[in-house]
């Protein structure tokens, strides 16, 4: 930032900042080791071809027809990844999860952009009317959005527990050409026993603007309404 000469910083708080940005340089630097750690690892285990449920693409009210999805009809085309989130709603989860929702209410901006490279879509646990409902008081035009119905899609990736407890999870899939499905990756929000909350939180610009402030993230939680 350019000062007049009456109003320059004083030595200390420059070389603060440069100390700053070199930190940022760095950190940039690993975050890019760790993804290109995350694209090396090996072919994961091959997954079943799970059924899901999907209601109507559209906001309108009214009627909702439910069909029948697989796992492989997720991926659009040849050579695309996809990506799941699993969203905390349903079963034990009664009332959707806050922190989930405003993961939603971005992905919803930025979804035509990721769908230009990967498959991407919502997994709950929540029946379709249930979920539709939602995704219409939130104004979720852009997400596809499915309901695992009966299937253990959930349980088996660890975002839901043998009580019907739910957590957030982001999974990636993979399909070759002869059509077999492997899961390549997944990550959740607990990273150890004394980090809990942080494990996916590059998937959200809320966190890293608060970042930028003095105050920081603190103890602030998402909302559903404020």
């Amino acid at each position: 930032m350019r000062q007049a000469d009456s109003v320059r910083e004083t030595t200390e708080p420059v070389n603060a900042r440069e100390q700053l940005r070199l930190a940022e340089i760095e950190l940039m630097r690993h975050r890019e080791q760790v993804a290109l750690m995350r694209r090396q690892l090996p072919p994961g285990p091959v997954v079943r071809d799970y059924e899901f449920l999907e209601g109507p693409a559209d906001l309108g009210a009214g009627d909702e027809p439910v069909t029948t999805v697989r796992l492989r009809d997720l991926f659009t085309r040849p050579g695309r990844d996809l990506v799941v989130y699993h969203f905390m709603f349903g079963k034990r989860q009664t009332e959707p999860c806050p922190m989930c929702t405003m993961w939603l209410d971005g992905f919803n901006g930025v979804a035509r952009h990721v769908t230009q490279n990967a498959d991407l879509v919502v997994v709950a646990a929540a029946d379709p009317p249930t979920l539709r409902a939602h995704a219409r008081h939130r104004g979720w035009t852009n997400l596809r959005l499915l309901s695992t119905g009966s299937s253990t899609f959930k349980y088996d990736f660890d975002s839901e527990d043998a009580d019907g407890n739910q957590d957030s999870t982001v999974s990636v899939f993979t399909r070759d050409d002869q059509g077999t499905m492997r899961h390549f990756y997944s990550a959740h929000p607990r990273m150890a026993e004394d980090i809990d909350q942080r494990g996916i939180d590059l998937l959200c610009p809320v966190w890293h603007i608060l970042d930028l402030t003095r105050q920081g993230r603190g103890d602030w939680f998402a909302a559903l309404d404020y």
